[in-house]
């Protein structure tokens, strides 16, 4: 597996719910990013069960015309 490293978009779980995200630090402090302005960004606070569940290395989408 990949390593989380600043500004990785990764697959974090926190207080049982998962989101995407790109990795960002300030101050010491861990920031999910939202690349979409329309949603917010997370900043997990100390009490929060917060970890990194992967790396996104790759996207794969159902192209107009597919199957199914």
């Amino acid at each position: 597996s990949l390593q989380a490293v600043v500004n990785a978009v990764v697959v974090a779980a926190i207080d049982g719910d998962l989101t995407v995200k790109r990795l960002l630090q300030r101050n010491g402090r861990w920031i999910l990013k939202a690349d979409n302005p329309h949603y917010p960004d997370i900043v997990p606070d100390q009490q929060a069960d917060f970890f990194i569940w992967g790396v996104v290395i790759a996207v794969v989408r159902r192209m107009p015309g597919g199957l199914g």
